[in-house]
């Protein structure tokens, strides 16, 4: 954990329940932000991507990332700040395949290997949660 940054039991449902977040990226003080599919592993948020996409260069070059997990009604959110890192080959990288393999049917339909298109890995250094 980096920064010891714990989640409540409340927090953890709620990151569990989804699948879907608002990932936010920048570089030369231009923000991006982009729905994304993740998976939450041992207080990292994983994000799959691809190299030709504006997430993939940003965080190459700026490591510093937030998104957010929401919901309107009712008005529920997490909200994290964190330090992204290119997991691309090696165990991390199979284990993190595996769990968005078994999740999400758009993995199956079109699966990938080592090298072919890296995972994000969001390290919590802050977190935010309000209606939980």
């Amino acid at each position: 954990m980096v920064g010891g940054v714990k989640f409540s039991k409340k927090e953890v449902e709620f990151i569990n329940r989804h699948e879907v977040c608002r990932f936010a990226t920048c570089l030369n003080d231009r923000p991006h932000v982009v729905p994304v599919c993740y998976i939450f592993l041992n207080n990292n948020f994983y994000i799959a991507t691809d190299y030709n996409t504006r997430k993939f260069k940003n965080v190459s070059r700026n490591r510093n990332v937030a998104l957010v997990i929401d919901t309107y009604k009712p008005n529920k959110a997490v909200m994290v700040e964190g330090i992204a890192d290119i997991i691309e080959y090696g165990q991390e990288f199979k284990e993190i395949y595996k769990l968005f393999h078994d999740r999400f049917e758009w993995v199956r339909r079109e699966p990938w290997d080592e090298g072919e298109a890296p995972f994000i890995r969001v390290s919590v250094i802050k977190k935010v949660s309000w209606g939980l």
